[in-house]
């Protein structure tokens, strides 16, 4: 038997979802009308294989596109809800401490799209380390196998929701 579940939904806040719904709103819409401008005003210019004008219009219209595609994807595949409560216990859109290898090491657990403009770095629920957290509070230890090591111990030292 063979596993063919689909991956797991990823976590946004309310917050989080709708600045990415006006994200893909903006790039579908006013975005995709101003590039076609650009590569149209670029092609006027003549010659397309020595236009670097078009080319970079071409480049920008793809990075777009992508950009679009994976906005879709992510907000069609999102469990929406908002911040979780305070109340200690690991789970998406916890800012995590952690002890790892004798190192405090603090992260937000879930989808890089819940950060924001923050720093922090993010941690998925469905890595290794974010599997073996869920569920665990604060004086927990658990130990995870990284894709390419050892077992390592890891022990909670705080979960707070995310601001972001």
């Amino acid at each position: 038997m063979t596993d063919t579940a689909p991956p797991a939904a990823s976590y946004l806040t309310q917050e989080a979802y709708d600045r990415l719904k006006g994200e893909l709103t903006l790039l579908s819409g006013e975005g995709r009308t101003e590039i076609a401008k650009k590569i149209e005003a670029a092609r006027d210019e003549g010659d397309l294989k020595e236009n670097g004008g078009y080319h970079a219009a071409k480049e920008e219209q793809g990075k777009m596109e992508a950009r679009i595609r994976q906005l879709t994807q992510l907000l069609e595949d999102a469990t929406v809800g908002y911040a979780p409560p305070d109340h200690g216990i690991v789970e998406p859109g916890m800012v995590v401490t952690v002890e790892l290898l004798g190192d405090e090491l603090t992260f937000l657990l879930g989808s890089r799209e819940i950060a924001g403009d923050s720093d922090l770095p993010v941690y998925s629920e469905k890595s290794p380390l974010g599997k073996a957290i869920l569920a665990l509070k604060a004086g927990d230890v658990t130990s995870y196998r990284p894709p390419k090591g050892e077992e390592i111990e890891v022990k909670v030292l705080n979960a707070k929701p995310c601001a972001g």
